[in-house]
């Protein structure tokens, strides 16, 4: 399972604007960038999965929110097909500290550098759903 953290920024004011950041976070190797992911336990459901993920590789806490969808890859390391299931996390707190900060890197960016930096189409399209369905919202 994997999950797009994101926010909305917030002005030099302190108000909150419209404008959608998304946390993308570091590979261990520090050579590509993603959403935070893996597996779950067969204690916890995936929407928990999620959130523990999020806060071991990105050091964010927030709200899951409903999937995003289902896709299917192969893997590199393995050949084998996966299916992979992709969450909105509505950031509510940052940690300063966290299980992987000392392997990964975590950098806040807008939707455009957030497609542009990911690898993955099918990061590419859950984001574009999130997109989606974030603007639905609004109207």
């Amino acid at each position: 399972c994997r999950c797009i953290p994101y926010r909305f920024k917030c002005s030099s004011d302190g108000t909150i604007s419209d404008e959608l950041e998304v946390l993308v976070i570091s590979s261990q190797k520090g050579q590509k960038m993603m959403f935070p992911k893996g597996g779950w336990e067969l204690d916890e459901s995936i929407e928990e999965a999620a959130l523990r993920e999020s806060i071991e590789e990105a050091g964010v806490i927030g709200n899951v929110e409903c999937e995003l969808g289902k896709w299917y890859f192969i893997s590199k390391s393995h050949g084998t097909f996966y299916e992979g299931y992709m969450f909105p996390l509505l950031v509510k707190e940052e940690l300063d500290f966290w299980p992987e900060q000392n392997v990964r890197q975590r950098t806040w960016m807008n939707v455009k550098e957030a497609r542009d930096v990911c690898q993955h189409w099918w990061m590419k399209e859950a984001l574009d759903i999130l997109v989606e369905r974030l603007a639905s919202l609004q109207q």
